[in-house]
Protein backbone atom coordinates (compact mmCIF):
# COMPACT_ATOMS: atom_id res chain seq x y z
CA UNK A 1 0.00 0.00 0.00
CA UNK A 2 1.31 3.40 -0.98
CA UNK A 3 0.86 6.59 1.38
CA UNK A 4 1.86 9.58 -0.76
CA UNK A 5 1.74 12.51 0.73
CA UNK A 6 1.68 16.25 -0.53
CA UNK A 7 3.74 18.55 2.23
CA UNK A 8 2.69 21.60 2.22
CA UNK A 9 -3.36 35.86 -7.42
CA UNK A 10 -4.67 39.26 -6.30
CA UNK A 11 -8.90 40.06 -5.55
CA UNK A 12 -10.87 43.09 -6.11
CA UNK A 13 -10.79 43.49 -2.38
CA UNK A 14 -7.28 42.69 -1.14
CA UNK A 15 -9.15 41.75 2.49
CA UNK A 16 -12.29 39.35 1.10
CA UNK A 17 -11.82 36.06 2.32
CA UNK A 18 -9.08 37.06 4.69
CA UNK A 19 -9.05 35.35 8.15
CA UNK A 20 -10.17 38.04 11.03
CA UNK A 21 -6.38 37.64 12.37
CA UNK A 22 -4.82 38.76 8.84
CA UNK A 23 -2.88 34.76 8.68
CA UNK A 24 -4.78 32.46 6.16
CA UNK A 25 -7.86 33.00 4.23
CA UNK A 26 -11.45 31.83 5.58
CA UNK A 27 -13.81 29.71 2.79
CA UNK A 28 -17.11 27.90 4.06
CA UNK A 29 -16.75 23.99 3.95
CA UNK A 30 -19.03 23.89 1.38
CA UNK A 31 -17.16 26.32 -0.78
CA UNK A 32 -14.27 24.11 -0.19
CA UNK A 33 -15.97 21.18 -1.16
CA UNK A 34 -17.56 22.58 -4.03
CA UNK A 35 -13.47 24.13 -4.91
CA UNK A 36 -12.15 20.34 -4.64
CA UNK A 37 -15.60 18.68 -6.70
CA UNK A 38 -14.42 21.66 -9.89
CA UNK A 39 -10.55 20.64 -9.51
CA UNK A 40 -11.38 16.89 -10.09
CA UNK A 41 -14.12 18.31 -12.74
CA UNK A 42 -11.26 19.56 -15.22
CA UNK A 43 -9.65 16.24 -15.13
CA UNK A 44 -8.80 15.77 -18.76
CA UNK A 45 -11.67 13.56 -19.97
CA UNK A 46 -8.95 10.64 -20.77
CA UNK A 47 -7.49 10.52 -17.23
CA UNK A 48 -11.49 11.37 -15.35
CA UNK A 49 -12.38 8.02 -17.66
CA UNK A 50 -9.34 6.12 -15.23
CA UNK A 51 -9.45 7.02 -12.20
CA UNK A 52 -11.89 4.59 -10.60
CA UNK A 53 -11.78 2.77 -7.09
CA UNK A 54 -11.29 5.94 -5.43
CA UNK A 55 -12.80 8.19 -3.14
CA UNK A 56 -11.81 12.03 -2.19
CA UNK A 57 -11.74 13.20 0.74
CA UNK A 58 -11.73 16.23 2.53
CA UNK A 59 -10.82 16.52 6.35
CA UNK A 60 -9.59 19.59 8.38
CA UNK A 61 -6.31 18.41 9.72
CA UNK A 62 -3.54 15.83 9.14
CA UNK A 63 -2.96 13.67 12.29
CA UNK A 64 0.23 12.39 12.10
CA UNK A 65 1.12 8.57 12.74
CA UNK A 66 3.31 8.08 15.76
CA UNK A 67 7.07 7.68 13.94
CA UNK A 68 6.09 10.88 12.34
CA UNK A 69 7.06 14.85 13.81
CA UNK A 70 4.10 15.46 15.54
CA UNK A 71 4.10 19.41 14.08
CA UNK A 72 3.96 17.29 10.16
CA UNK A 73 1.66 19.34 8.33
CA UNK A 74 0.23 18.19 4.84
CA UNK A 75 -2.21 19.37 2.14
CA UNK A 76 -2.99 16.08 0.68
CA UNK A 77 -2.69 12.81 1.22
CA UNK A 78 -2.90 9.85 -1.55
CA UNK A 79 -3.32 5.97 0.41
CA UNK A 80 -3.56 3.30 -2.07
CA UNK A 81 -2.28 0.93 -4.34
CA UNK A 82 -0.90 2.74 -7.87
CA UNK A 83 -2.22 2.07 -11.50
CA UNK A 84 1.56 0.81 -12.27
CA UNK A 85 2.17 -1.59 -9.37
CA UNK A 86 -1.27 -3.03 -9.68
CA UNK A 87 -0.73 -6.87 -10.58
CA UNK A 88 -4.00 -9.00 -11.41
CA UNK A 89 -5.90 -8.25 -8.48
CA UNK A 90 -9.36 -9.40 -8.60
CA UNK A 91 -10.51 -6.77 -6.35
CA UNK A 92 -9.39 -4.14 -3.24
CA UNK A 93 -10.63 -1.37 -1.14
CA UNK A 94 -11.11 1.88 -2.81
CA UNK A 95 -8.04 3.73 -2.85
CA UNK A 96 -8.16 7.43 -0.65
CA UNK A 97 -7.63 10.67 -1.39
CA UNK A 98 -7.65 13.35 1.20
CA UNK A 99 -7.14 17.07 1.15
CA UNK A 100 -6.78 18.98 4.09
CA UNK A 101 -8.72 21.71 4.49
CA UNK A 102 -7.05 23.78 7.44
CA UNK A 103 -2.98 24.00 6.29
CA UNK A 104 -4.45 24.79 2.45
CA UNK A 105 -6.62 27.71 4.11
CA UNK A 106 -3.44 29.25 6.31
CA UNK A 107 -0.82 28.98 3.91
CA UNK A 108 -2.98 30.64 0.97
CA UNK A 109 -3.09 34.83 0.81
CA UNK A 110 -6.37 35.25 -0.72
CA UNK A 111 -9.58 33.14 -2.59
CA UNK A 112 -7.96 32.66 -5.75
CA UNK A 113 -4.79 31.29 -4.79
CA UNK A 114 -6.79 29.17 -2.12
CA UNK A 115 -8.54 27.93 -5.47
CA UNK A 116 -4.89 27.63 -7.02
CA UNK A 117 -3.68 25.52 -4.58
CA UNK A 118 -6.60 23.47 -4.29
CA UNK A 119 -6.30 22.26 -7.74
CA UNK A 120 -2.54 21.85 -7.30
CA UNK A 121 -3.49 19.12 -4.30
CA UNK A 122 -6.08 17.20 -5.96
CA UNK A 123 -4.04 17.23 -9.54
CA UNK A 124 -0.88 15.85 -7.24
CA UNK A 125 -2.74 13.19 -5.37
CA UNK A 126 -4.73 12.06 -8.49
CA UNK A 127 -1.14 11.54 -9.92
CA UNK A 128 0.00 9.42 -7.34
CA UNK A 129 -2.80 7.84 -8.48
CA UNK A 130 -1.24 6.73 -11.96
CA UNK A 131 2.38 6.22 -10.48
CA UNK A 132 3.91 9.60 -11.17
CA UNK A 133 6.52 10.24 -7.54
CA UNK A 134 7.23 13.54 -6.01
CA UNK A 135 10.33 14.21 -8.13
CA UNK A 136 8.57 14.13 -11.34
CA UNK A 137 5.23 15.99 -9.87
CA UNK A 138 7.70 19.00 -9.05
CA UNK A 139 9.91 19.01 -12.34
CA UNK A 140 6.39 19.22 -14.07
CA UNK A 141 5.43 21.73 -11.90
CA UNK A 142 2.51 20.14 -9.78
CA UNK A 143 4.48 19.77 -6.68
Amino acid sequence: MDTTEHPAGPSEDPDAGRSPDGVGVEMSEEDFDRAVAEALDALPPALAERLSNVAVFVEEEYEPEPWEDPDTELLGLYDGIPLTERAGMPWQLPDRIVVFRGPLLRMCADREHLVEEITVTVVHEVAHFFGIDDATLHELGWG
